[in-house]
């Protein structure tokens, strides 16, 4: 007879996290798998989910210690530190978004402690992960923020109106890299009225603006270009496509209102799309809202959590943007991890195991031991 998984849930303790990696549903099914629940006091509550809705459900709710008292599988959205888990069971999986390449020593110290640390976020883009890759479900609901808080600043209407005191024109949206936050950010600014136009190094979007109702913009004097990397992630370019790239949006960035860019290398910092030159040309009370802001920003002068005027242009960008929907990032998430341990879980064993397709691709650590390819260089 195998031994229940004891699987916790702990509430974040990163600044302005506010997402949770189990809901009252995700509990119920992980608790139908075999599993046992136990949920930090006060984990759900800045995703509206009190502590009697997880009890409901089946979990347990405790203290950090308690939830963590040989816990085999502990959950998270961004991965606790390893001091936090010393409560855990020897060899525990911590499954999360760990952030390997920003924060390596938290890496080394799950290893030195002996945890298995699972990176949700470096999940292979393979037909059978999708429903566990978290880096979508959080961009597509990102890409949506993204507008909405570009419009919430910008001092005009997004759609057309004609009124007997005269017509407004439709606010001119251009989307900078359409990967799934880019398309949710087209598919959004469009419901909203505004014409939309569109851009990224990957030739295969252009199907896919077009297929939303915008207009792409793309270099087309710069041949034998591909920016497609492994597994669908855009990747760097080669300098005449990045100067060819820069002269076309030049001449294209003066004549928006709003400008998203959504441009992100894993493991890297983020390119820079927007210079401060090219904010210059931008008429006054225009926004642009930088995805990449925690990451280095792909916009000269942008700053996490802030709004920078230069030139009249407003620049803005969230520290943690799926953060700003906690309800239903959360719930997205959440599935995301449940699909993830159901799909490995196995009934002997009474746990999940994973096989060595994507257990390679996400392992970051194991026997105490840093075990990465990424990682080891």
């Amino acid at each position: 007879m195998p031994v229940e998984r004891r699987i916790a849930v702990l509430k974040e303790r990163a600044s302005g996290e506010t997402r949770v990696s189990a809901t009252p549903e995700t509990v119920r099914k992980l608790i139908g798998l075999g599993g046992s629940v136990a949920v930090e006091a006060g984990a759900g509550l800045a995703a509206s989910i009190a502590d009697e809705d997880y009890r409901a459900a089946g979990a347990q709710v405790g203290t950090a210690d308690q939830v963590l008292a040989g816990a085999q599988i502990v959950l998270g959205v961004q991965a606790p530190d390893a001091v936090l888990l010393a409560q855990a069971a020897p060899g525990a999986w911590v499954v999360a978004i760990h952030d390997p390449f920003g924060r390596r020593e938290r890496v080394d110290a799950l290893a030195a402690a002996g945890f298995e640390g699972l990176a949700m976020e470096l999940m292979p883009r393979i037909t059978r992960a999708q429903s566990m890759d978290v880096l979508s479900s959080q961009s597509n609901l990102a890409g949506y923020k993204a507008v909405i808080a570009a419009a919430d600043i910008y001092g005009r209407a997004f759609p057309m109106m004609m009124t007997a005191a005269g017509t407004i024109s439709a606010a001119k949206v251009f989307v900078m890299g359409v990967g799934v936050a880019g398309l949710q950010a087209i598919a959004t600014a469009r419901r909203l009225g505004a014409q939309v136009s569109a851009t990224d190094v990957r030739a295969a979007t252009r199907e896919q603006i077009q297929s939303l109702g915008a207009k792409p913009i793309f270099v087309e004097n710069v041949a034998g270009i591909e920016g497609e990397g492994a597994g669908g992630y855009a990747t760097e370019m080669s300098d005449e496509y990045q100067r060819a790239q820069a002269e076309l949006v030049s001449s294209h960035i003066a004549k928006q209102d709003i400008v998203i860019t959504t441009a992100l290398i894993p493991g890297r910092a983020a390119p820079r799309l927007v210079t401060d030159a090219q904010i210059a040309t931008m008429k006054p009370g225009s926004v642009i809202f930088d995805f990449a802001a925690p990451q280095g920003g792909n916009v000269e002068g942008t700053v996490p959590d802030q709004v920078i005027e230069r030139h009249g242009v407003k620049l803005m960008g969230f520290a943690n943007t799926p953060a700003q929907l906690p309800a239903d990032a959360s719930a997205l998430y959440a599935r995301n991890l449940l699909n993830f341990l159901t799909a490995f879980w196995d009934k002997e064993q009474g746990g999940p195991v994973l096989d060595d397709e994507i257990g390679e691709a996400i392992r970051l650590t194991r026997g105490g031991q840093v075990v990465h390819p990424r990682l080891l260089g």
